[in-house]
Order: C-alpha cells, then sequence, then structure tokens
C-alpha cells in the first residue's frame, strides 16, 4: 500500500462531528455529544428526523463528557467539573424550555458528585455521592431531579470507600478493615451503624470491588469477584449472608473492568433499561467478548454484532429493549454508531464521529504477546505504519496509566498520529495492569522502577530482535503512571530512549501520595501503599525516593518534553516544577508546557492540538519519521 498522506495534528485532535449517543427512554430522540463553541456539548435529535437537532446545554469553557437521560423526558442531566478540578456537580437542563440555562444541583463549592443512578424503581430521584460536608467522606444522596431537593440516606462514618443503594432503604457499604481488607456492610436503617456481611481481601482488589451494583430485588449484588481464582469473574452476592454464586465467567478472560477507572468506558454489566435485569457481561483480553445473560439479549446481540466488525462498546435500549442505539470500537475507526430496531429489523448507520479520517489510511493494531526476562506474559499492541517497510522503524513506546489500567484494542488517535508520522507504536500490558488475572497484577507489588520498568525494556528489546525497530531510535511517551514510566526510563536507563514525553508524570513517589486529594486516600490503602510503601514511615519513604525519578535527575540526558495541567489534583503540578527546576539548574534544556485550563485528563480540543502539535514537532527532530526515511 502506498505511504498514506499526512494528517494533521488538527484533524486527529478536533472535536468529532457527533459521538457518545444514546436513546431516550421512550425511543424516539436520541441524545449526543457534538461541537458549540468549539466544546463538545449535549444535542438532542428526533429519531424520525422531522426536526433540526438542537443544542441543550451551552458550556464555552470546558467539554462535556458525562450526560444522563432520566425518566421524564423533560430533564436530562450532566456533570462538569471547573477547569479539570473533578470537582464534579450535576446539571440539570430543561429539555421543555431550550432557552433556560441548566441548573446546578449540586452547588457546593470544592465538593465533588460522584457515583450518579438513576434508580428504576424510584422515578424521578437520582442517588449520588457527595463530599460537602467534609471532603475526606463521602456521604450518600436521594436528588429529587425537578424539585432539585437533596436528601441525606447515609452520613460517612467514616472511610466508606463506596455506598451501594438497593432500594426501600437498603443501604451498603465498602470499608477498609485495620488490615486493609475490603469490608461490605450493611448499614442499620435506625442506629446507622454498619454490620460486616462479609470481608475480602485488600490485595486483590486495589481500586475496591468493581462492578457492586445491586439486583432489582434489593437482596444482592452483583459484583466482580476472584475470591478463589485467579480471573475477575461476575457473581451474585447474596446481601444477607454474604455468600457468592457465580453467575458467569470467562474460561480465560477476566470480566472488563476498565470503567472502575475511567468512567466514560461502558460498564461490564448491560442491563435492561426499565426492569435492571442482567442482559449480559463483557469480558476483555486481546479484544472484547460480550456473553449473553438472557435468552432475549443473546438474539438482539446477534444482530447488534453483525453490523460491525468491530467491538461493541456503548449500548443504550429504550424501556421496551425494542429500540437500540450502539457504538463500536475500531483500531481504525472510533464510534461507528448505529440504530437498531429489534421488532422491526430496521438498522441503519447514524454517523461516523469523524468522516474525515479515512479508515484505510489509518494502521492496524495487531495483538502480541511478549516474553519478559522472568516469563511472566505480557499482552500488549505493535501498531506498525501503514506504507512503510516494517523494518528497523523509529519505535514510540506509549506507557498507559493507572498502573491499575490497561492498553486494550481501539482507535486511539495518539497512536494513529505517530503511526502516520512513520513510527512503529508499542503498547505493553507490564505487570500490574488490570485485566489479567491476580498474580500479573499482584507481581507488580515492590516493583516500581523495578520489574515493572524491566517489562518495558524487555518489550522494546523484542520489537528490535523481531526487525521492527531500530535500537538507536526508541522514544517513551506516557501520561500519569506512564509519565512516572517515561521518568524513570531516562533517569534509570537513560541511554535507551532518543526522546522522551511525560504527561502529566509523578516524579516524587512520596510527594505524591502526600498531595492526593482528601478523597482519595483512604483507597490509597491497597493499591499505592500496598505496592510502594507508606510514606510516613522512614524506612520505606527512603525506599521510595530511591524509586523516584527527582533523587536521579543528574542521570537525564535524553531529550525530555514535560507537560502539565495547572488544576490536576492527582498529580500535582509541583511534580513537573520540580523535575523541570533540577534540569533547568543544570543548564539542560526541557521543553515544559503547561495548560492553565485542564486537570489530569486533558478534554478541550484546542489544548490536545497544541500539546500534540509540541509532541509531533519533538519527536520529529529526535526520532524522525517518514521524512527521515524518504
Amino acid at each position: 500500500m502506498a505511504l498514506p498522506e499526512r494528517i494533521t495534528v488538527e484533524d486527529f485532535f478536533r472535536p468529532p462531528e457527533r459521538a457518545g449517543a444514546s436513546i431516550s427512554p421512550d425511543g424516539t430522540r436520541i441524545a449526543y455529544l457534538a461541537p458549540w463553541k468549539n466544546r463538545l456539548n449535549v444535542w438532542i435529535e428526533d429519531l424520525d428526523g422531522r426536526a433540526e437537532p438542537r443544542c441543550v446545554t451551552a458550556d464555552e469553557r470546558r467539554t462535556v463528557q458525562h450526560y444522563a437521560w432520566t425518566d421524564d423526558p423533560r430533564w436530562l442531566l450532566y456533570l462538569q467539573d471547573d477547569d479539570g478540578d473533578e470537582n464534579w456537580h450535576v446539571f440539570r437542563v430543561d429539555l421543555d424550555e431550550p432557552d433556560a440555562p441548566a441548573v446546578d444541583l449540586t452547588p457546593f463549592p470544592g465538593a465533588a458528585a460522584v457515583g450518579l443512578v438513576l434508580p428504576a424503581a424510584r422515578p424521578g430521584k437520582a442517588v449520588l455521592q457527595l463530599n460537602a460536608r467534609d471532603a475526606a467522606e463521602f456521604d450518600l444522596h436521594e436528588l429529587d431531579i425537578a424539585t432539585g431537593e437533596l436528601t441525606t440516606l447515609a452520613r460517612n462514618p467514616g472511610p466508606v470507600l463506596d455506598w451501594l443503594y438497593a432500594g426501600e432503604g437498603r443501604l451498603f457499604a465498602q470499608t477498609l478493615t485495620e488490615d486493609g481488607d475490603l469490608a461490605l456492610s450493611r448499614r442499620d436503617g435506625d442506629t446507622g451503624e454498619l454490620h460486616r456481611i462479609t470481608t475480602f481481601d485488600g490485595a486483590d482488589h486495589p481500586m475496591s470491588i468493581f462492578p457492586f451494583e445491586a439486583t432489582p430485588d434489593g437482596t444482592a449484588a452483583w459484583i466482580g469477584s476472584n475470591r478463589g481464582t485467579d480471573r475477575t469473574r461476575l457473581v451474585r452476592l447474596d446481601l444477607t449472608t454474604g455468600e457468592e454464586t457465580e453467575v458467569d465467567s470467562h474460561p480465560e478472560f477476566d470480566l472488563d473492568t476498565r470503567a472502575a477507572v475511567f468512567a466514560a468506558l461502558p460498564s461490564p454489566l448491560i442491563r435492561h433499561r426499565r426492569t435492571g435485569e442482567l442482559l449480559g457481561a463483557r469480558y476483555l483480553g486481546s479484544r472484547q467478548v460480550i456473553r449473553a445473560l438472557d435468552a432475549g439479549f443473546a438474539e438482539v446481540l446477534a444482530n447488534l454484532e453483525s453490523l460491525s466488525d468491530g467491538t461493541l462498546a456503548a449500548v443504550s435500549c429504550d424501556e421496551d429493549g425494542r429500540r437500540w442505539v450502539v457504538s463500536f470500537t475500531h483500531d481504525r475507526e472510533a464510534g461507528l454508531t448505529w440504530f437498531y430496531d429489534h421488532e422491526t429489523g430496521e438498522r441503519r448507520l447514524l454517523f461516523r464521529p469523524n468522516p474525515h479520517l479515512d479508515p484505510d489510511a489509518m494502521a492496524p493494531m495487531t495483538p502480541v504477546t511478549i516474553p519478559a526476562r522472568d516469563g511472566l506474559p505480557l499482552p500488549s499492541y505493535l501498531t506498525l505504519p501503514v506504507g512503510i517497510e516494517p523494518a528497523g522503524l523509529p519505535l514510540v513506546l506509549m506507557v498507559h496509566g493507572g498502573p491499575w489500567a490497561r492498553d486494550s484494542w481501539g482507535f486511539d488517535k495518539s497512536v494513529q498520529l505517530m503511526a502516520n508520522r512513520g513510527y512503529a507504536v508499542l503498547q505493553v500490558n507490564f505487570r500490574g495492569s488490570s485485566g489479567f488475572g491476580k498474580h500479573h497484577m499482584r507481581s507488580a507489588v515492590g516493583e516500581f522502577a523495578g520489574a515493572m520498568h524491566d517489562d518495558l525494556i524487555d518489550a522494546v528489546d523484542w520489537a528490535v530482535a523481531q526487525g521492527y525497530a531500530d535500537p538507536d531510535r526508541v522514544a517513551i511517551f506516557g501520561g500519569s503512571y506512564g509519565g512516572y514510566a517515561t521518568l524513570v526510563g531516562v533517569t534509570f536507563t537513560p541511554d535507551r530512549f532518543a526522546a522522551a514525553v511525560d504527561y502529566v508524570g509523578i516524579s516524587d513517589l512520596a510527594n505524591f501520595m502526600r498531595t492526593v486529594p482528601d478523597m482519595a486516600k483512604p483507597a490509597l490503602i491497597n493499591n499505592w501503599y500496598h505496592y510502594v510503601g507508606d510514606p510516613s514511615d522512614p524506612a520505606q519513604e527512603a525506599d521510595m525516593r530511591a524509586r523516584s525519578p527527582i533523587t536521579r535527575v543528574d542521570e537525564i540526558r535524553t531529550p525530555l518534553m514535560v507537560v502539565q495541567g495547572a488544576n490536576d489534583v492527582r498529580v500535582v503540578q509541583a511534580e513537573s516544577d520540580n523535575l523541570v527546576e533540577a534540569l533547568r539548574a543544570r543548564g539542560v534544556e526541557v521543553d515544559y508546557l503547561v495548560f492553565d485550563d485542564e486537570g489530569h485528563l486533558f478534554t478541550n480540543p484546542d489544548n490536545l492540538i497544541a500539546m500534540f502539535h509540541a509532541a509531533d514537532r519533538f519527536l520529529g527532530e529526535h526520532l524522525g519519521g517518514r521524512e527521515a526515511q524518504g
């Protein structure tokens, strides 16, 4: 195939024409995200196409990321924070009054609303968790959507990590024991006391128990459990006895729990909109597998999956389960969105989010398994540029965040940009990545800047040995934990990389743990404290310092670019400032970009374009690419 045209950064990162569609409960309309004043806002359109689409939110400062239909066709809810500070507020939109401004239903400065649920058994109500009383503790509230009235259902006795509302006054909590295990308890409606039902090994659940959803009758919860197994399966947990009964499992794959970290991703549970009954479950290996758990849905699923050779992503249906709007993930195209009517058999493509991007010009993402030096299999993805001989290429090692997250098969604009520039791209699910069993995850305990980094080096060596990569032209690029891994790369193995891009990366492990928001600190016990250490213990802090790039700044000789959001509450700006200042004090040049209106995850299109323009120029200067190869 001939070399594709050079695609501009603007074409990759400008807002999609449409994205994130879902169908209304009555099946007559869809909501979706589309640009308004260069920010994604919520739009409404009749499925019969008789009326012009209309924009129903008006946020010109920050892209809207999350919205939800309510059971009342008049109201729609959406979430928004302030320039990336992650203090999410719930806003209500009146669809009957298009000129009326959105109403902030959680108008508490500095507070965050999380865990928004619209219980089918409570029409007109929403249940949410809010830390307005105490920044470190989330209380459970019921919200009357029409009036905006908030009723406290449970005050956090500390430290409740997550609440479960099971209807009719049945409330349950995930808490930590003194040993760091996860206790599931029932809240006494009269006294407010918590009565333990069962306990889970905290080390098996570094990001808490997920999913954690009540069954329609409120007597049980569907959860992801790996008790007694390496893999995470779907079980029904009796909320009286604590007994687990397996609902479903996959012989090779874990339940897909990515939504525990990235709330915008689909839940692993597919449920009936009106009844709440379980229809299907998602599992994720090199690609996704959905298993139907309802005979009627099995027939629907077969028809939905026939619409595309991608994997089924967002799924929504009307209250009758008849009309569906679904999107697909594909490695060369994102968000292909279809309408399907199960009664009539009608099916039609609603939109392609990025019609200006030709899928044939995009590079395929190929699953590969790479052996680590100790024999641990590393499930990975290799993307090779189109139209270039895949030999001796410059390579970009893209490192995912978390680290309790994972790379997966699908369309990634940053990967496609790199491939379009003539780079091979390698994404590695190093030890500590979630979704590959307990052993794979637990192998990372104590291995920050150790075996976790060795896995990345081993993957680069594999790409070189296979002939794909030029060992002298390898870059490392990562965000969050991936940014930390990038900085480890240039401080612990500085001669291995020709260039490095650190996006909101951790430079000082102890400082990072001390500066996370109060609301997040209780959850550190089973992840950062267990895997890295306790900064209040002098011996452990010393070990953390030894594993922190900030203590090895003098080793940096790799060209480095650093990107930071000024409002990042997870990895505060000091993590980047201190590193850059130390380098500049040595007279070392470093490209440093700070965005005043972003937090940990950049969302505004102009900022993404500016960031990737800078990264494109930077990597082109130090790696070469398609131009260097003629």
